[in-house]
């Protein structure tokens, strides 16, 4: 589960931003709202928060953040040597902060174990990373790694905590490679949860990894998962009877070019092809459709469903950028209150989302006021993320309406707009 994620220096997030999902104190909803952790330091924590904020307020950049720390996790030790992060951007609009480097870490808890991971980088290297362990209430240090000055190597320091064939496992770390995916290529049982967390258990959609009807589709071919799927979609079309997966033989072209010579070749295949059928059954007659003639909310509804029922099932993390893209408020409220069904959800599944739907933010009991959070753009051009806490609302305090009268920041900047119009 999902503790904390903190980022410094990346993108819009130049200063330190610090996003929770430890529970306050307040008992509210915290039976169905949250997860005991048996932890002193993090007694509860959510199982779901929502990001609100203007347009290029930062709130993706928060969750491509995530995506990018999961990404050089998993794809940094098969780096080739000397190659660098390309798409490493940090806080460009003052000098200092283009030249230092980008910082992550992630808090989370596994068996109950809280793990506390981070690592700073350039586009050239790996500076800094290091691993604290709590398998009590007191932090042991796996593994610490900084780059010397003068020298550009990287010195290494290790706890007892961690077993395994850690010289090894130096030795075969470059600069531009993680330590901890190093070790796990090579076999660490101890780093393997922690690697893990990031590959299976952190479920991304952006704009950079957008939805997809293929994890759908596949659970689809399985009667139990299908018929999942089917009552899934119900709640936004109660005429959806059935959804099958035929398959059919299709032609399929495949383009390459060749940059060295500059020679394009076409081939043209016969592959097995996925089509999803949708049958519709009233009161007047039935009907059957394919994916194509459905809307795009039942559409990306089933693109959803199979993700949400996985991560369920399996007490995954979720995290989706804009989750309100075609769907209907109370489509969403339905999706989210799943998280919080203690009878549904009780493997530890989490929810991370943005939106600009406020009408979320009065639904009735849908949110404590530890689940919100606010990104706002800075007159700097930086981004500054802050829970609701922040502004001590009360209980029965309109959240929606003080948001649109900008109680709570993070709207976006309009006054110009009736300059530019005169024009």
């Amino acid at each position: 589960m999902l503790v904390e994620f903190r980022i410094k220096n990346f993108r819009s997030l130049r200063d330190e931003q610090v996003f929770s999902m430890v529970a306050s104190t307040d008992k509210t909803l915290l039976d169905t709202h949250a997860f005991a952790t048996d932890l002193k330091a993090a007694p509860h924590l959510l199982k779901s928060a929502v990001v609100y904020g203007a347009n290029a307020s930062g709130k993706s950049n928060l969750i491509k953040a995530l995506q990018y720390m999961r990404g050089v996790v998993m794809e940094s030790a098969g780096l080739p040597p000397g190659r660098g992060f390309d798409r490493l951007q940090p806080f460009k609009l003052d000098t200092s902060s283009a030249d230092l480097p980008t910082e992550f870490e992630v808090t989370i808890i596994l068996d109950g174990v809280r793990y506390q991971y981070g690592f700073s980088m350039t586009s050239q290297r790996i500076v800094s990373e290091q691993l604290l362990v709590y398998k009590t209430h007191k932090p042991q240090r796996w593994f610490a790694r900084h780059v010397d000055a003068d020298s550009d190597k990287d010195v290494y320091e290790f706890g007892a905590g961690l077993k395994g064939a850690k010289n090894l496992w130096e030795g075969a770390t470059r600069p531009n490679a993680l330590f901890l995916s190093m070790a796990v290529q090579l076999n660490s049982d101890a780093l393997r949860p922690l690697f893990d967390w990031f590959a299976t258990s952190l479920l991304i959609f952006n704009e950079l990894t957008p939805l997809s009807p293929q994890f759908s589709i596949q659970m689809l071919k399985q009667e139990v998962q299908r018929k999942a799927i089917c009552e899934f979609m119900r709640a936004a079309d109660i005429s959806i009877d059935d959804i099958e997966v035929a398959a059919r033989q299709a032609m399929v072209h495949t383009i390459s070019y060749d940059l060295a010579t500059g020679k394009r070749e076409e081939t043209a295949n016969e592959q097995a092809v996925d089509e999803v059928k949708f049958h519709h059954v009233t009161e007047h007659g039935n009907a059957v459709f394919d994916l194509a003639d459905e809307s795009s909310g039942t559409r990306n509804l089933l693109f959803l469903a199979g993700p949400i029922l996985e991560v369920i099932a399996k007490g995954m993390t979720l995290v989706i950028d804009e989750l309100d893209t075609s769907l209907h408020p109370l489509l969403i409220q339905t999706l989210i209150r799943l998280f919080h069904r203690p009878d549904v959800n009780n493997g530890g599944a989490q929810v991370l989302f943005s939106t600009h739907d406020t009408s979320l933010l009065d639904a009735y009991g849908l949110f404590r006021r530890d689940q919100i959070w606010f990104v706002e753009k800075r007159p700097d051009q930086s981004s500054s993320l802050y829970p609701m806490l922040d502004f001590s609302p009360r209980k029965n305090e309109a959240l929606e309406r003080g948001y649109l009268q900008g109680r709570y920041g993070a709207l976006p900047f309009l006054r110009n707009l009736d300059v530019a119009l005169k024009h």
